[in-house]
């Protein structure tokens, strides 16, 4: 499974709550698309990670200090289970710019965040996906997204830290 979160805006820790602390266990690989707000909040994310044996793949946000955005840059792509997901945070990328991030690098998924709004878009045929905030909503309901790659589609959710699926959707790969 792919967990995908965002804009956690932690001072100190990753605030995983309910059904997100047991996604991130459960996961393969979990994507961030940034704002962690603290470097100790990113290092966290990195141990709890590994020591399920996951990877761990992240770009930086417009609130991120130096030292996140030294580690992480504005965008990257990360290949799992035969798809390519582009990671990207959004506070820079309008619809055309997420298009061509999609494009340019051959992604089945854009993944963004910076609004909050958990939710997924087509831009074309160009699916993008934003996980929302798992732990700073504002007025969105809490949520992250869960990912499980079959032979021939995506199959998703948004889902909230008590286990609310807010929405499903498949995606063809």
């Amino acid at each position: 499974m792919i967990l995908v979160l965002s804009d956690t805006h932690g001072v100190d820790e990753p605030r995983l709550d309910g059904r997100t602390a047991t996604a991130l266990r459960e996961a393969d690989l979990v994507c961030h698309c940034g704002d962690f707000m603290t470097e100790s909040v990113l290092t966290e994310f990195e141990r709890l990670v590994e020591s399920t044996g996951g990877e761990f793949a992240a770009v930086a946000g417009n609130n991120d200090p130096a030292a996140v955005r030294e580690r992480f840059g504005d965008e990257t792509v990360v290949e799992h289970d035969g798809i390519r997901l582009a990671l990207v945070h959004g506070h820079r990328h309008h619809d055309t710019a997420l298009a061509m991030v999609g494009r340019q690098s051959n992604a089945d998924l854009v993944c963004v965040g910076h609004s909050h709004n958990p939710g997924i878009r087509r831009l074309g045929q160009l699916p993008v996906l934003n996980p929302g905030s798992h732990a700073d909503p504002r007025r969105y309901r809490p949520a992250h997204a869960e990912l499980t790659v079959g032979p021939k589609l995506i199959d998703g959710s948004l889902v909230t830290p008590d286990g609310e699926t807010l929405d499903r959707f498949e995606l063809p790969i």
